[in-house]
């Protein structure tokens, strides 16, 4: 793949609005991967930030440090879903809110 490579993900978007929902990847077809800006309902707060990918980042990019900020050169080893596993915050429909 170079620099003209295409995906072949599918992109969806709001039919009133145009906003950008989610995308799709027949590559990984068990997963959707939404946007954070369609996501309206509150979350809750995470145990941790994860950072990747900063052997790429610009140099003006100011990466958080802290005892709950945990940093990548590049891809970690846990999937997103495994992240949400590690942390109890996975139940068998899916992503959950922290356990109570």
């Amino acid at each position: 793949e170079g620099p003209r490579a295409t995906s072949p993900a599918e992109r969806h978007f709001c039919g009133e609005c145009g906003s950008a929902l989610y995308l799709w990847d027949p590559r990984w077809p068990e997963l959707v991967h939404p946007f954070a800006s369609a996501i309206d309902t509150p979350l809750p707060e995470p145990p941790e930030r994860v950072h990747i990918l900063l052997d790429s980042r610009a140099g003006w990019v100011e990466v958080p440090a802290g005892p709950h900020e945990v940093h990548f050169d590049h891809y970690p080893e846990l999937s997103i879903e495994d992240w949400h596993k590690s942390h109890g915050l996975w139940d068998r429909k899916g992503v959950t809110g922290p356990a109570r």
